[in-house]
Parts: C-alpha cells; structure tokens; sequence
C-alpha cells in the first residue's frame, strides 16, 4: 500500500539531517557528480539483548524513492538558509542541480520480516555519491525504529504464545507518526490487531477496542455502566472490571453476561488493567466457569511486556490475550536500534572496478567492513538456518548460486579474526533483494503486510529456539568470507600505517 500524507512529510527531500545537504554541495562543488559509490546500512548490536531483529520499514523505501524531489517550495527554503559566517549557505548552482534531480540509485534490501543480524547490511544503496548522501537520513529514518518495533513485538508474540496481542501504544508513541509506525511494525512483528483507527484505514490492519474507565465511572453503579454497554456493543462487549474492585467488578460482568445469554447475545470478555493479573484472572476465571460462562475470555493489559507476560504464563495465569501499550510503543527498554549507514566502496571511473574501503576507530567494535556486500544465507536440509556469509560481489567467486547444495563454505567470524566457521551448505539464499533499479522501484518494493507477517513467523520458525530466548540466547554465526576477510585486515594495515597509528584486527 503506497504511502499517504499521514505518514510521511509533503516534502520528503526535506526530511533530512542538514549535513546531507551541506556534504551534497561539497560532493558538487568537487567534480564528484558523477563518482558511484555504495553505502550499507547495518547495526551493530541485537536489540533487546535477543538473539536476532525483524527486518522492517523496506517495504515503505519504493515509496519514498518514488516521492524523493525537491520541490519549488522546498528549494525557496534552502535558497534562504543563511551560513553561520554570512552569506547564503547553498549556492546557486547546486540549488539548480537539485531543482533537475532525479534519482539513479540502485537499493537492494532485505525484504521485512525476515531475520536480520548484527553487522550485515539490511540495506546496499548503489549509485551517484550525491544521491546515495542525500538518501541516507531518509533510508534510515524508515528502518531503524520500525526493525526495533517488530522485534520487540516478535518477543512479546513468543511469550504470548499464541494468545492474541494487540498494539495499544498510540498514546504513547512518539506523536501521531510514530503512532502509525508502531501499528505498522507491530502488525509485522506479530500483533494481531492495532487501537490506531487511522492505521487501520491506511494499512488494513484490524482495529480492536472497547471501553475504558471513563465509561463505567459516569454511571452511578458500575452494574449500570455494563448493562448499558452490553446494550450499545453486544456484538463487541468486553467489560473492564477493574475500575473498583475486581471481586465485585467480575460479579457484575456475570449479571451482565447472563442477561445478555436471556437475549440471545454472549459476552466476549472482560479485562482487567491493574493489579496482581495472575491472582485476578485465576479468580475471574474461576468465577466465570462456575457460572457457565466458560466461552468468556480475559484479556490483559497494564505495563506489559515480554518478561511480564512470561512470568503470568509462568504462574499459571489463564490470560487469553493482551494488550500491549506502553513498552511496546517506546521499545522500552531499548529506544533505538543503532542503525548506521557507511561508506564502504568507490566504483573507478575509467575501469569502473570497485575500489573497497573502511572506516578505522580506536575502537575495533566501530571499524567497518568494506566492499559491495552481499549475505550469502546458509539453511540446512531442514530449513534451519545456520549461518550468514558476508561477501563482496566486486570480488571473483564471492557468491554461491541461489539455491545451490552441498558446497562447503569457509569463513571468518564478523568480529573474531581467529575464529573460523565450516558450513556444510544444503541450502543457500541471498536475502538481500533488488528494491529500486535505476531509481525505479522493482515488484520486490511492493510492500505487503500480510506477506511480510507470514515472513516473520515463517523467518522465526527457522531459528534454533537458543537464539530466541530471552536470559543469554546463542550467537548466530555472522562470518565473512575468506576473500572479504583478507581485504578487511588489508585495509586496517594500511589505513593504520598510513594514519601513523598501525592498528592491528
């Protein structure tokens, strides 16, 4: 579903960092128009201390490529922008490149829902340094918070364990754009359903709600507030019975839910929002048995997350489903993945070979890896996934064959230079798609969230249950190849030697 005026700015161009811009010009001003380059995005830690991420927020990058100009406003704008030194702080000249601007970039993406690990690129972006510069705020702006979103709403679906979650963070979230992000990448990450109305009209996700406490405090009883809400909802009754008291709310709920059998409706359920949750269904749900209201469901809410909903389940709490606002709203307690998108190769403008290059640190954990990356992906016969090879495409031989079987791969830890993996390949894939050809979108850009949700159980369901666990999952191995691995040391010799500080990797 394309993209609406709800969800991004009229003037896309313009949702960037100011240096974007500045280093355009620069890149301009220095006969670089015309140098190709290739960036990747990638992060360097699993978020949440979990043992994976679920790729999200590509599905909207044909939509933003598609909508990627600056328009007559926008350029009035910069052409007012004033240097801090005087004078104005972009020239005429670039003002009228941008004004001509059409993009030529190739994107290639790992499609959402799919698993994704530290180090390797979720994105490869291709094309004029201009271009790739100025799409690097935007790119990351649509990746970073909707992969940490989705995976935080993959762990709390798996502690769920197949009860129905549903997004209730819109009053949390960070603004009304934020509000529809997480409803999108939650519906990805495994939520079945979204309290945001307005993301249910743009993307189709089903909404859910009922009444909240408001509701029963306007009448004069709490029975009253029930009676007349089974009277306007009978076909949606979900009764919050934890205004007051929960003993006498659950009470009411059955008076209400047996007059409702006399009329020929049923109640659906009720929900308790505070309190000791594991305590107070057991009660409800005994309650509601011994009347005969077993077909009654008790939903959840209240600060909720992963650890919390696992330790109710642990406690034998009959909960059949949650709602889940706050921590999955702000990815408490993570607010950000740390996606970074880096330069790692120039294309050679007479032999037009590519030329790999790294940033160094004084801390190896920030040092790069060079080249134009492709994830060779390794299943076994089972479809169980055990290994991402990282390789450089401009490198002969770096690819294995989509699909092909029984080669033996080879190759270096992503952060260990002594350690080495043997992978027997029974399968191999490339995640990594083609999203934007020539700065067109391809059919692998057509976002569907239906699609990416059944990639995401689909993705989950090939990881070994040790990466998926909460307390000290299993590293999933992210190597490079031997080629890459030898180019990599390469560099970090050289560029030490030359820096005058000799690094070691």
């Amino acid at each position: 579903m394309a993209l609406t005026d709800a969800t991004l700015p009229s003037d896309i161009a313009l949702n960037t960092d100011l240096y974007e811009l500045t280093m355009a010009q620069a890149f301009f001003e220095s006969g670089k128009v015309d140098t190709r380059a290739c960036f990747n995005v990638f992060f360097r830690d699993n978020p949440f201390k979990g043992g994976y991420a679920i790729a999200c927020g590509t599905g909207q990058i044909g939509d933003l490529i598609e909508q990627f100009r600056f328009t007559e406003d926008s350029l009035a704008y910069l052409a007012s922008l004033k240097a801090p030194g005087g004078g104005a702080l972009f020239s005429a000249a670039f003002l009228k490149y941008l004004e001509a601007l059409k993009l030529d970039v190739d994107i290639y993406a790992i499609q959402e829902g799919n698993v994704v690990f530290p180090r390797e690129p979720l994105l490869r972006v291709e094309g004029p340094i201009i271009q790739c510069q100025l799409l690097e705020t935007a790119l990351l702006n649509l990746v970073n918070f909707q992969t940490l979103v989705a995976t935080k709403t993959a762990r709390v679906v798996q502690a769920a364990q197949g009860h129905p979650v549903s997004d209730f963070g819109l009053r949390r979230a960070q603004g009304p754009d934020g509000g529809l992000t997480v409803a999108r990448a939650s519906y990805i990450g495994g939520a079945s359903s979204t309290s945001n109305v307005l993301a249910g009209k743009i993307y189709g996700i089903p909404v859910f709600g009922t009444h909240a406490h408001s509701w029963v405090m306007s009448f004069t009883t709490e029975l009253d507030a029930f009676r007349a809400w089974a009277a306007s909802s009978p076909k949606n009754c979900t009764l919050l019975v934890d205004t007051y008291d929960v003993a006498q709310g659950i009470e009411n709920a059955i008076i209400v839910g047996k007059e409702m059998e006399t009329a020929g409706e049923r109640l659906a359920a009720i929900r308790i929002d505070s309190g000791d949750l594991a305590k107070l269904s057991k009660m409800c749900r005994a309650r509601l048995d011994e009347e005969g209201l077993d077909y009654v469901k008790i939903s959840a809410s209240n600060d909720l997350d992963e650890y919390t909903i696992q330790s109710l389940f642990a406690q034998g709490a009959p909960i059949d489903a949650f709602g889940v606002g706050t921590k999955l709203a702000t990815c408490d307690p993570q607010p950000s993945l740390g996606g970074v998108y880096k330069l790692s190769a120039f294309q050679d403008s007479k032999t037009f070979k590519w030329q790999p290059v790294m940033k160094l640190s004084e801390q190896a954990y920030k040092r790069t890896i060079p080249g134009v990356q492709d994830i060779i992906r390794i299943q076994n016969g089972a479809g169980a996934l055990e290994g991402d090879v990282i390789v450089d495409l401009s490198q002969k031989g770096s690819a294995c064959t989509e699909g092909q079987r029984g080669r033996e791969v080879t190759a270096i830890d992503v952060m260990d230079a002594d350690k080495t993996y043997r992978f027997s390949s029974e399968h191999v894939s490339h995640p990594l798609k083609e999203f934007i050809k020539g700065g067109v979108p391809t059919k692998a850009a057509a976002p569907s969230l239906e699609a990416a949700r059944d990639r995401t159980k689909a993705s989950l369901a090939s990881l070994d249950p040790a990466l998926k666990r909460f307390l000290n999952p299993e590293i999933y191995p992210v190597a490079l190849s031997l080629g890459l691995a030898k180019t990599r040391s390469a560099l970090t010799r050289e560029e030490g030697a030359n820096s005058g500080h000799p690094v070691t990797f």
